[in-house]
């Protein structure tokens, strides 16, 4: 079935003759009130699957049909259902216009609430079976039965899956910060840079990450070292988390900046002077 063939899509669906518990190993949406800065950053303004797959470092075959039939602009339009409007920033990244992760975590946790899931919080599954035609879950609170069975893995929780018989590829750290303790480095922490290049000078193609880059107390943060982590993730892991880094801290091509002032302050070092677009 072609995208443009399939049924519009319906942001809210109640099934009564249906009973959904979200069990949750600790409290609710901790990482959603956290992310984007407290802001949350909740989908991207990209809404061509073919377009939209070329940004994700993995799995992109498998993400082509899915997102074929729910999208970006579906992740707006339910939000805008439940009464949330989303704002779209100059890099794409789109945003609730409150500012407010909050405002994203109480609207998914009211959408539950409407459609009849009972969240249990602290309540981790420590191993999951099977009872005959059922699930047997196996929690912090007792024994848990279901009928039918989502995982959302994370960290070792793939271990669940394995359980049950699935494959998976063994998973490794993606979207992390770069821990480099050096003492120049640290000196910086709290400076920002609107548009840096991050470059593994010795690995694989698509190493080059741009982005805002931020300067921290134990190393670099902000989007670019987060997509650098994200595309090169095995890499890194292969490596055991040590490999040269090249940052650019300047947008564009340095060599022409430079050039004007080596002519304007031939006898001052670059690093004594301010530079500064022309």
């Amino acid at each position: 079935m072609r995208p443009e063939c399939l049924p519009p899509f319906v942001p809210r669906v109640v099934f009564p003759q249906h009973r959904v518990r979200l069990l949750e190993a600790g409290e609710p949406l901790v990482k959603v009130r956290l992310s984007g800065g407290g802001r949350c950053n909740v989908t991207h303004a990209c809404f061509e699957p073919e377009q939209l797959v070329q940004h994700y470092p993995r799995g992109s075959k498998a993400l082509r049909g899915a997102f074929a039939r729910f999208q970006p602009r579906d992740t707006v339009a339910w939000f805008a259902a439940e009464g949330i409007a989303l704002k779209t920033e100059t890099d794409g990244r789109m945003f609730p216009v409150t500012d407010r992760a909050d405002t994203i975590a109480e609207g998914l946790l009211r959408a539950a609430a409407a459609a009849g899931v009972k969240i249990v919080p602290r309540c981790p599954v420590k191993t999951v079976g099977r009872e005959g035609d059922r699930f047997l879950l196996q929690t912090g609170q007792g024994i848990q039965r279901a009928d039918r069975l989502v995982l959302a893995t994370g960290g070792k929780s793939h271990r669940l899956a394995t359980a049950l018989g699935h494959t998976l590829v063994p998973p490794v750290p993606s979207l992390f910060t770069f821990n480099i303790p050096v003492p120049a480095l640290q000196n910086l922490a709290g400076i920002a840079v609107p548009e840096a290049m991050l470059v593994l000078p010795t690995q694989a193609p698509k190493s080059p990450q741009r982005g805002p880059l931020l300067v921290t107390h134990w190393g670099l943060s902000g989007p670019a070292t987060l997509k650098l982590s994200a595309w090169q993730a095995r890499t890194l892991h292969g490596c055991q988390y040590q490999a040269p880094l090249a940052v650019q801290w300047l947008t564009a091509d340095p060599e022409p900046l430079l050039q004007i002032h080596k002519s304007q302050f031939p006898k001052r070092a670059v690093a004594a002077t301010a530079l500064s677009p022309p």
